[in-house]
Parts: structure tokens; sequence; C-alpha cells
């Protein structure tokens, strides 16, 4: 199966938005699709698609009781699904204690089996939950993790059951040094996890047209350290929008949302955005990438045809086999 964290140590790399992109895709291929958001802070993959209503219920059951295996209820009604079909399972506040819940935990059951803090299983936990307790790879064809960004714990407990990384970079002086502090990442998480981190690829992402951008990027695709299957352009009114749509990049060009001004205010509506080739462009790239993932990293049958139904006007298809774009009327 298809199981993957979406991993950036700096800002601006649309690593959320990226996520919400990637899930949206896989599933439009059919694969069936849960992601995980990992992030405690406010504007993260739960507000994007407007899911977690109960993400600041101290009292509610949530997925950081569940690896910590103290639940208050089945792990099946953590999971929700978004108006695009993934499923997934919200953040919660307590994400952000979870090294301290975990530090009661293991002290708990350290003195209770009378063994030593070292040889207790801290990185394994999501691990078993996953896939020992919920066999969630029997119910799901891909697994996305929105990791937070500080190497900790529940980092270390996302890259340990999921093992692969995506990881989306800015092409700029600090996108390269992000790029060196992610291989230390993953030769460290290596050796302290025992475990061999799989990097499927690296998204320049945010990529403008000043020399110095396209500079970075030459030198990321010249690489033969790492793929780097596609890049994204600087595309901020895209995946701004996302976040009025609640929903994904498809989502907001298909049904045309757009934030623009009326009487003095600041509004977001469908049907409002123009239809251009660019973003058009980006959403193939995004697809593309989603294929890449599914296919030259895990080898998984896909759907590889892009069918846009945008609204007031004829569908689009893209067969990335083909790479020719088609129109078809709307019925």
């Amino acid at each position: 199966m298809i199981t993957a964290v979406v991993y950036s140590e700096s800002g601006g790399t649309y690593k959320t938005t990226m996520t919400a992109n990637l899930a949206v895709a896989l599933e439009r291929m059919g694969q069936n699709t849960l992601v995980l958001d990992f992030d405690p802070q406010e504007g993260n993959l739960t507000s994007l698609f407007d899911v977690g209503e109960h993400r600041s219920d101290p009292d509610a059951d949530n997925l950081v009781k569940h690896i910590l295996d103290m639940p208050d209820g089945d792990f099946d009604d953590l999971i929700e699904t978004t108006e695009e079909g993934v499923d997934i399972i919200p953040s919660h506040d307590m994400l952000g204690d979870f090294t301290s819940n975990l530090e009661q935990k293991i002290s708990y059951e350290t003195g209770m089996q009378n063994m030593t803090r070292e040889e207790y299983p801290r990185f394994e936990l999501l691990y078993e939950l996953l896939w020992e307790k919920q066999a969630l790879h029997e119910k799901y064809d891909a697994i996305l993790i929105d990791p937070n960004a500080r190497a900790e714990d529940l980092l270390y407990n996302a890259i340990f059951a999921l093992r692969t990384l995506v990881a989306p970079v800015k092409p700029a002086g600090k996108g390269n040094l992000s790029l060196d502090g992610l291989d230390e990442l993953v030769g460290n998480m290596e050796t302290q996890l025992d475990i061999e981190i799989g990097l499927s690829c690296v998204v320049p992402s945010g990529v403008g047209q000043t020399n110095a951008h396209q500079q970075y990027q030459q030198q990321f695709e010249n690489t033969a350290e790492f793929a780097t299957p596609v890049t994204i352009g600087n595309r901020e009114s895209l995946m701004d929008a996302m976040w009025e749509a609640r929903g994904s990049a498809f989502k907001v060009v298909e049904e045309r949302w757009k934030t623009f001004e009326r009487d003095g205010e600041m509004i977001s509506e469908p049907g409002q955005r123009r239809v251009r080739d660019r973003e058009i462009d980006t959403l193939e790239k995004l697809y593309e990438l989603a294929r890449f993932i599914a296919t030259e990293t895990f080898d998984a049958e896909i759907d590889p045809v892009l069918e846009l139904d945008i609204d007031g006007h004829d569908n689009r298809q893209i067969n990335l086999e083909e790479d020719e774009p088609t129109e078809a009327t709307t019925a």
C-alpha cells in the first residue's frame, strides 16, 4: 500500500496543502485514502477540510488516546469523511502534549513491567496501532500523515509507522538548507529507529520566475541524489483559496472559488474564479506527483486520467499516459 509522511522543517513549502492535494488525487485515482493530521496548530489539515468539531474538547476521544492505549471509544469513530471522499483522522489539542503524556505512560509501564526506559518501544506505538491493532492495510490503499514540524516523539512515531517521506522544499537558500537538514534527519532517524527510511521524492514548491528561483529549480531537477518528478509554481492564490473552499485545489478550480472585495469587505464565493491554464497545469502536476508516488515508489495500479468537472465550462480530461488534454462537452 501507499504510505507517506509529507514533511518539511521550513514553512512556506505548501506542506499541508500538498498533503490535502495528494490525498484527493490518490482518491480520484481509485485509491481508498486515509490521512492523519498530526499538527496541533491552527491552520492545519483539519481546518482545511472543515472537520474535527471536537478538536478542542479535552474529554473527547482522539488519536493520542488510542496511540497511548487509553481510548475512550472505537477507533473507527475517530475517522471522518471529507466532502471529496478522503477519510481523515482530525487533529486534537492533546497532540501538543504528546511527549508529556508519553513520558507518564513510560514511567508507569516500565515500573509495572520491570523494564528500563531504554527498552520501552516509544517510537513503535503508532506502528502497532495502525497495522497490528487496526490492520488498516486491509481497509485502505493509501495512508498519508501531515506531521508536526518539530523532530520529536510524534514525528518519530509517524516516520516509524510509514517509513517513507515526501519532501516539499522552497527553492531558495533556505530550501537548500532544509534539504541538507532532511538528509541529516533521515540518517539520524535510521540510526536511532533502526529502520530504513525511503525518500520518495523532493518537490520544489512555490517556484517563481526570478533567476534565483529558476537556478535552484535546476539544481533540484539535475541532482541524481533524489527524484524530483514535478515542480509546483508560485500559486499562492490557488493554494490560499483552498482554505476558503475547505478542500483541495481540484475543488477550488472545479467550483471556481475566489476571494474578492465586495462593498468594502473581503468575501469568498464559488462560481467567481476564472479558469486559468496555469492552474490547470498545476492540477496536472499534482496528479502527476501522486501518480509518481503511487507507481514509482509503491508500484500501485492507478487511474491515470484526471477528469475535471468545472462549473460552467466544458469538462476536461488529462490522460497522464498520453499527456494530451482533451475537452468534452458538459452533459
